[in-house]
């Protein structure tokens, strides 16, 4: 049952991370960064007030997103209740009997 909400949190939580560097490169900074590229003309569309207030609420939703998957998909590493001992004693070849 982890596993069916592992695989796709896993996805999700890979593309919010993409897009939240996205996101924080379009920002207009202090020397214009990679906002000259495109964040431009967002600007003259939205105002000067305005493209910043947008980019700022989707990087806050978007890190708080990124933060809510990470927590839980540490969440669900750890819950699975199997120690390493364990893990590693089924993943490994059974050892000979004869000694060798």
């Amino acid at each position: 049952m982890i596993d069916l909400l592992e695989t796709p949190l896993t996805v999700f939580h890979v593309a919010a991370c993409l897009f939240l560097i996205l996101v924080v490169l379009l920002q207009p900074g202090k020397s214009g960064g990679l906002g000259a590229f495109g964040g431009g003309a967002a600007q003259q569309v939205f105002g000067g007030r305005g493209a910043t207030t947008i980019l700022t609420k989707v990087t806050w939703w978007t890190a708080g997103l990124f933060f809510v998957t990470s927590v839980t998909l540490a969440y669900l590493s750890s819950s699975t209740g199997d120690t390493l001992e364990k893990v590693s004693s089924k993943s490994a070849p059974a050892a000979p009997k004869d000694g060798k």
